[in-house]
């Protein structure tokens, strides 16, 4: 197991990606050879279980790009269920308080960092990769390693306790996500205001103090670009979908207006 994308950032590159919500296993294909690097399948908002992701999840490992999702809910079976077909990371939305968290570590990552329950998964081809053919503390070692939990900051409690939650081992970053945190902020979609700024630096600060990947939701390239000078080290930037339908509404209107 080996999680390009961490690879990447860890190089001092940044990580360029997009939500999934077609679908298909030849989309996820293309989207590894369109070179981004890293895709979330959206367990959340999108119509995808476990069972339908994990060929999802083959197809994004076939064409070298990171698979991570979305997961409903904090919840146990919806983190293990994730893990266990082989996605390399977790996006955690609503998460609000530290107990919370703590609990998540608790579910995603082995002993000793956690209390995740024992399976050798399709990645670790049931207990035959080689990772995962040397004795549980290599396999644990790996997996906590490779393995990125990353809860999603998008409500008023998590903004709150963000310098603690970033500090909590296991953690191993923060996705932003800029629509629920406006919200939060009582100021639905207004990310120019004061208060979304400064709630957007405070996020960055904590997650660089603590070490820790720095995440968002992005809308197009321009704004990609300047959370990347900011300090951001990755971005989900758009839906597949939008994506698809702007490339050939562009193609219509050329064709129509040439």
């Amino acid at each position: 197991m080996e999680n390009l994308l961490k690879r990447k950032i860890e190089a001092g590159e940044k990580g360029i990606g997009t939500f999934f919500e077609i679908g298909s296993a030849n989309a996820v294909e293309c989207l590894g050879a369109s070179g981004l690097d890293f895709l979330i399948l959206d367990s959340e908002h999108g119509p995808f279980e476990a069972e339908s992701c994990a060929d999802l999840v083959r197809a994004a490992c076939l064409r070298n790009i990171t698979p991570l999702a979305r997961i409903k809910d904090c919840s146990r079976p919806s983190v293990l269920k994730m893990l266990d077909i082989g996605v390399q990371g977790l996006v955690v939305p609503c998460v609000n308080t530290v107990e919370e968290v703590h609990n998540l570590v608790d579910y995603a990552k082995y002993y000793p960092v956690g209390n995740r329950g024992v399976m050798w998964g399709r990645d670790a081809i049931w207990g035959e990769a080689d990772y995962a053919s040397h004795g549980l503390n290599s396999y644990f070692e790996t997996c906590n390693r490779e393995t990125l939990l990353i809860p999603q900051c998008e409500t008023a409690g998590c903004l709150a306790n963000i310098e603690e939650i970033t500090q909590i081992d296991g953690v191993d970053g923060i996705f932003i996500g800029p629509f629920d945190l406006s919200v939060a902020l009582n100021n639905p979609g207004q990310f120019d205001t004061q208060e979304f700024k400064d709630a957007i630096a405070r996020i960055l600060k904590a997650c660089k103090d603590a070490g820790k990947l720095a995440m968002l939701y992005t809308g197009d390239a321009k704004s990609t670009r300047a959370y990347f000078e900011q300090g951001f080290d990755a971005a989900a930037v758009s839906l597949d979908t939008k994506f698809y339908i702007n490339a050939f509404r562009g193609l219509i209107r050329e064709i129509k207006e040439g």
